[in-house]
C-alpha cells in the first residue's frame, strides 16, 4: 500500500491498515492554525490550490506564527530587574530618559531603548603611589614637595561610592581616571602647603580629613558623580636615598627631647629644694628675730623691775645682785674656796659633787629650779663639820 493511501485508518478497513497519509495531517495542522488567526480560507481543493507561493502547504501561516513568537520576545527582552543597591539608567536612542529604582522594571526593547545597571553601593578605590602593595611604588605619584623645600614619599588610598549614576556614565569620560587625577593633584597641594615634620608625625589626620575636602570639592566641581567616603594615608616617609641621613636627624631630635625633659626633671627637682631651703632660712632667721626682741625686750623689763626695788631698797638689793653676781662668776671655775675661820681641820668635801656642780653651766635661777632631783644618795657628812658649818653661819650673820 502507497504511504499517502487516502484510506489508511479507516474502521472498516482496519485489515488493510497502513501510515496515516501526510500531506492530510499538514492540511489540518494549517486549518486550525489558520483558525486561530482568523484566515476563512482554508484551501480544501487538491492539487496547487493549498500550496504557499513557497511551495509549501499552509507557508503563510507558519510566517505568522513564526513572526508573532518572535515579535512576543522582542517584547519580553525589555522586561529587567533592578537588584537592591543598583539603579537602572534607561537610555532611548542613545540619549539619557529615567533612572529607575530597585526593582522588576520594563523599558522599550532594543534597539529603542536600552539600559545600563549602575551599583551604587559598592565601594571603589583608587591608590595612589602605589599598586596592590605599598612595596610596588609609583614614584612619579607618591614623591612631594613640602613647604620647607623637603621631599617626601607619601602613598595613599582614596574610597569613594556614587550618587549621581547619570553624571557619572554621561557628563565624564573616564570618571575613575578623574578620581586618580584629583586625588593626587588636592594631595600635592595640601602638602606643598605644611611642613615636613608635621606631614610626617603629628598632621596625618588632618592632612586626610582636608585631602577628603578638596577632593569632594573639586569632583562637585567636574560633576563627576562621585562622593569620597574615605582617604587612607598608608605610608609617608622621606625618599630612600636620604632615608639614613634622615633617621640620623631624628635620632638628634630624640637626642635633644630627651636631654631637655632630663633637664626639667632636675630642674624640678632642684628647685622645690633651694626653695624650700630658702624658706627655712627665711624662717629661722624671722624666728631669731623674735627671740632677739623678745630677750631685750625681757632684759629691758627685768632692769626697770630691779630699778623699782633699788629705789625700794638699796642695800639690799645691791647685796642680792653682789651674790648673784658671784654665784654665776664661781659656778664657771674650778677652784674650791675653803674658809678656815673656824679653825677646823676635819671639814668633810664632796668633791665629787662640786666637780658635777662646777661643770653644769649656770643658767639662772629658774632653770635650777626646774631641773628634776639628783636620784644619787648623798654621802654621808661628819657631824663634826655640820656643827663647824653652823657656827661660821651664825658668825658672818649680821
Amino acid at each position: 500500500m502507497a504511504w499517502n493511501d487516502p484510506q489508511w485508518g479507516n474502521k472498516d478497513n482496519r485489515k488493510n491498515s497502513g501510515p496515516p497519509d501526510l500531506d492530510e495531517l499538514w492540511r489540518r495542522i494549517n486549518q486550525r492554525l489558520s483558525g486561530l488567526f482568523g484566515n476563512k480560507n482554508t484551501g480544501g481543493g487538491s492539487g496547487g490550490e493549498g500550496l504557499s507561493p513557497g511551495g509549501l502547504p499552509g507557508g503563510g501561516n507558519l510566517v505568522g506564527l513564526l513572526m508573532g513568537v518572535l515579535l512576543l520576545v522582542w517584547v519580553a527582552s525589555g522586561f529587567y530587574i533592578v537588584d537592591t543597591g543598583q539603579r537602572g539608567v534607561v537610555l532611548r536612542f542613545g540619549k539619557y530618559v529615567e533612572t529607575t529604582e530597585p526593582g522588576p522594571r520594563w523599558h522599550l526593547p532594543w534597539p529603542i531603548e536600552s539600559r545600563e545597571i549602575v551599583n551604587v553601593d559598592q565601594v571603589r578605590t583608587v591608590e595612589i603611589g602605589f599598586r596592590n602593595n605599598v612595596k610596588s611604588k609609583v614614584l612619579k605619584e607618591s614623591l612631594m614637595l613640602t613647604d620647607d623645600e623637603n621631599i617626601i614619599d607619601l602613598q595613599f588610598a582614596v574610597q569613594y561610592i556614587l550618587k549621581d549614576p547619570k553624571e557619572f556614565l554621561f557628563v565624564n569620560r573616564a570618571p575613575e581616571d578623574t578620581v586618580l587625577q584629583v586625588a593626587e593633584t588636592a594631595m600635592r597641594e595640601i602638602v606643598g602647603k605644611s611642613k615636613m615634620d608635621f606631614v610626617l608625625y603629628e598632621g596625618r589626620a588632618d592632612i586626610a580629613a582636608r585631602a577628603k575636602l578638596l577632593m569632594q570639592q573639586i569632583l562637585d566641581r567636574y560633576k563627576t558623580g562621585i562622593s569620597i567616603s574615605q582617604v587612607t594615608l598608608q605610608n609617608i616617609q622621606p625618599p630612600e636615598q636620604v632615608q639614613a641621613a634622615f633617621d640620623d636627624a631624628v635620632k638628634a631630635g630624640q637626642d635633644r627631647e630627651r636631654s631637655k625633659n632630663e633637664a626639667e626633671a632636675y630642674s624640678n627637682d632642684v628647685v622645690p629644694r633651694a626653695r624650700g631651703l630658702a624658706s627655712r632660712l627665711k624662717e629661722e632667721a624671722e624666728g631669731y628675730k623674735q627671740s632677739v626682741i623678745a630677750n631685750a625686750e625681757g632684759e629691758a623689763s627685768r632692769f626697770t623691775q630691779i630699778l623699782a626695788e633699788y629705789q625700794k631698797a638699796p642695800q639690799v638689793t645691791r647685796q642680792r645682785i653682789y651674790l648673784d653676781t658671784m654665784q654665776t662668776v664661781m659656778n664657771n671655775t674650778s677652784k674650791i674656796l675653803v674658809d678656815q675661820k673656824g679653825g677646823n681641820s676635819l671639814l668633810y668635801l664632796p668633791l665629787d659633787k662640786l666637780q658635777q656642780i662646777v661643770s653644769q653651766p649656770y643658767s639662772g635661777a629658774p632653770e635650777v629650779l626646774s631641773q628634776p632631783p639628783a636620784t644619787t644618795t648623798p654621802a654621808p657628812v661628819d657631824t663634826r663639820s655640820r656643827d663647824a658649818l653652823r657656827n661660821r653661819d651664825r658668825e658672818d650673820r649680821p
